[in-house]
């Protein structure tokens, strides 16, 4: 299942889409009413990053080990 989340608003009588989006007939969709944006982000913040981070990596992303790292981060810390 793939997601993406798309910012909207209720003008009063309908749910408008703020970002320019293709949708199928009867395509399901998730609606999450947000009164108070900062418990979405504490309380949703996993399931957001989850839903962007599945979108930015597909299924057949290669897997970097140590190895393909050609400079090391000297302020990294493990």
């Amino acid at each position: 299942m793939t997601y993406k989340t798309i910012p909207a608003h209720y003008d009063g009588e309908k749910i408008c889409l703020d970002e320019p989006t293709k949708l199928k007939r009867d395509e399901k969709l998730f609606v999450t009413i947000v009164s108070d944006i900062e418990v979405l982000r504490e309380e949703n913040f996993h399931t957001i990053a989850f839903a962007g981070l599945s979108q930015a990596y597909g299924e057949d992303e290669p897997t970097y080990t140590a190895l393909h790292i050609r400079e090391p981060n000297s302020e990294y810390r493990t």
